[in-house]
C-alpha cells in the first residue's frame, strides 16, 4: 500500500476521519513505526518520552485539536506550561484535559477579537492589552496552578513598557485596554489596571504597588533588572570563595606615586589613549600636556591626579547616595578637559560597544544604587573591589571614561584596606576584556574572578622606591607588550 503520510518528516500525526489516512496510521502502528501517545495523537519518534514530544509540539497539537482556541491569561505571556504543568486557553467551554506532561485548562469565554495574534495556523493568542486584563481577573488557585500572574509580575511588565516605550507607550496601552474592556465586559479588570498604571505614572498613590521594580520607578530610581540579576550572579560566586590578603608594599609616598604612574598609564592605554612611556613620564613630571594631544594628555593627568592621591583613594562609599557623589566627583577630575563628554555628569544619551548596549540613561542612577546594595555583604577587600569595578563598568554611566573610573573605584576599595592595588597591563588587556564580556554575555563569573586574581597577584609583586626599577620589573613581566607578543608573567620580587 502506498504511504499517504510522509512519516519521516512528521513527529506528530493526528488521527483522521479520512479512511485512507486512518488505515495508514493503523498499519504503521502495527508495524511498530508509530506509537499512540495521547488520544488522537501518534508519533514516529520512538526514542523520546511522550511528555517531551507533546511539549515540543504543543502549539501544533492545540491548533489541530482545538481550532480557534485562544492562548490566554498567563499563558499569553509565558507561552509554555507553568511549573505545575498547566496551560490556559479561552474556549467554548470550561474543562480540563490531561495530556502527557501538560494539563490544558479551558476557560469559557470570548474567542479571538481584532488585534489578537495567531500562531500555528488555528491557535490564537491574546494581545498584550487583553492578556493584562485577563491576568487581573480573580483566581482561586495559588502559584503555578493559577490562571493569572501575580500582581507584582504584572507591575513588572508594565514597568518594562515604560522603560522601553516611555510614558507615551504606557498611556497608549491604557487607551487600548479601555476599549477592549468595554468590548469584552471587563470593566472591573480595567479599573485595576488603570490604578496600577496611574501609580506607575505617579498620578495615584504608590501604596497600590507591590513590585520592588515598580516602586523604584515611582520613587524616581528605576533600574535595569537584567543587570541586577547579573550583579547577583557575581555576588553569589564571590561569596563562595576565600581570597588571600596582599598587603600594600608601596607604602611610602614615593613608591605609591611610582605605582600610580603606571596605574594611570596602563588604564589609559587600555582605553586607547596611547603614549610612549617617556612622553607619559614627561606629562606627569611637568604637569603639562603635549600641545598636539591636549585632551589625551589631560586624561593621563586626570587619572594620575586621582590614583596618586592616597587620601582620595582611601575614600569609599558607605551608601548608594555616596556612591553617586563619589563617581560624579571623580569623573569630573578625570575628564575635566573633555567638556564635550560632560565631565561630572551621567550620560545624556545611550552608549554601546559593538553590539553590547549598556544601561539605559534613565536607569543609570537606580541601577548603580541597587548594585551597591550587595557591597556591604562582601567582606573581603578584593571581593568588594572587583564587584564595584564590574558594577560601574557594566552600567557604563558616563559618555566616556567608564573603564578608567571603574578601575579607580576598584582600587580605592583596596587602598582603604591597605591592600595592593591592581594594574591591568597592556599584555593582559585581551584577557581582561574577554572575561568582562563572558560575565556580561554568559553570566560566567568564574572566569572573571580568576582573571582578576591573576592581575592582583601580578600587581602585588610590583613595588619600588625607584621608578626605573619598577619599570624594569614590569618589563620583566612582559607588561608593556601587546597580547600577541607576550604573556603576563608573575615574578615575586624580593
Amino acid at each position: 500500500m502506498e504511504n499517504i503520510l510522509p512519516i519521516h518528516l512528521q513527529e506528530v500525526i493526528f488521527s483522521s476521519s479520512n479512511s485512507k489516512i486512518s488505515k495508514q496510521i493503523s498499519k504503521l502502528e502495527k508495524e511498530g513505526k508509530l506509537v499512540k501517545i495521547a488520544p488522537r495523537i501518534y508519533t514516529s519518534n520512538l526514542k523520546e518520552s511522550p511528555e517531551s514530544i507533546i511539549l515540543r509540539n504543543l502549539f501544533q497539537i492545540l491548533a489541530h485539536l482545538y481550532p480557534d482556541a485562544l492562548l490566554s491569561h498567563r499563558s499569553a505571556f509565558e507561552y509554555k506550561p507553568t511549573t505545575a504543568g498547566n496551560i490556559f486557553l479561552t474556549y467554548t467551554y470550561t474543562k480540563k484535559v490531561e495530556l502527557p506532561g501538560v494539563t490544558i485548562s479551558f476557560l469559557k469565554g470570548d474567542g479571538a477579537i481584532e488585534g489578537d495574534n495567531v500562531i500555528a495556523g488555528n491557535l490564537y493568542v491574546s494581545q498584550q492589552e487583553r492578556a493584562l486584563l485577563e491576568n487581573l481577573q480573580s483566581s482561586k488557585r495559588p502559584g503555578a496552578n493559577s490562571k493569572t500572574l501575580s500582581i507584582p509580575e504584572i507591575e513588572d511588565k508594565l514597568e518594562q513598557i515604560i522603560r522601553v516605550h516611555g510614558e507615551e507607550g504606557l498611556n497608549s496601552l491604557r487607551d487600548k485596554a479601555r476599549k477592549i474592556s468595554e468590548q469584552l465586559n471587563m470593566q472591573s479588570e480595567f479599573t485595576k489596571l488603570n490604578k496600577i498604571i496611574s501609580s506607575l505614572l505617579s498620578t495615584n498613590t504608590s501604596k497600590a504597588l507591590k513590585s520592588p521594580l515598580a516602586l523604584a520607578r515611582v520613587f524616581g530610581v528605576p533600574y535595569d533588572p537584567a543587570r541586577l540579576t547579573l550583579f547577583e550572579t557575581l555576588f553569589r560566586e564571590l561569596k563562595q570563595k576565600e581570597f588571600p590578603n596582599y598587603p600594600e608594599k608601596n607604602i611610602t609616598r614615593k613608591s605609591f606615586r611610582n605605582f600610580a604612574f603606571f596605574e594611570s598609564y596602563f588604564s589609559n592605554y587600555i582605553e586607547g589613549t596611547i603614549f610612549e612611556l617617556d612622553d607619559a613620564k614627561k606629562i606627569i613630571a611637568t604637569q603639562t600636556p603635549i600641545p598636539a594631544r591636549d585632551e589625551d594628555s589631560h586624561d593621563v593627568l586626570g587619572t594620575y591626579q586621582l590614583v596618586s592621591n592616597h587620601a582620595e583613594m582611601s575614600i569609599t562609599p558607605s551608601s548608594p547616595e555616596e556612591l553617586i557623589q563619589i563617581l560624579l566627583f571623580r569623573h569630573k577630575i578625570l575628564l575635566g578637559a573633555r567638556q564635550n563628554k560632560n565631565p561630572g555628569q551621567f550620560k545624556d544619551k545611550n552608549n554601546r560597544a559593538g553590539q553590547s548596549h549598556f544601561v539605559d540613561l534613565n536607569l543609570v542612577r537606580g541601577t548603580l544604587m541597587k548594585g551597591f546594595e550587595f557591597c556591604p555583604a562582601l567582606t573581603h577587600p578584593f571581593a568588594k573591589a572587583i564587584f564595584m569595578m564590574f558594577v560601574v563598568s557594566e552600567v557604563h554611566p558616563f559618555l566616556d571614561g567608564n573603564g578608567r573610573i571603574a578601575r579607580v573605584m576598584m582600587n580605592a576599595e583596596l587602598v582603604k584596606e591597605n591592600q595592593s592595588k591592581i594594574i591591568i597591563p597592556t599584555v593582559f588587556r585581551d584577557d581582561y576584556m574577554g572575561a568582562l564580556k563572558k560575565l556580561t554575555k554568559q553570566s560566567d563569573a568564574g572566569t572573571f574572578i580568576r582573571m582578576m586574581e591573576r592581575a592582583r597577584e601580578f600587581s602585588a609583586a610590583i613595588y619600588s622606591e625607584d621608578m626605573d626599577k619598577m619599570e624594569k620589573q614590569l618589563e620583566d613581566c612582559d607588561a608593556f607588550k601587546e597580547h600577541n607578543e607576550g604573556k603576563l608573567k608573575i615574578i615575586p620580587y624580593g
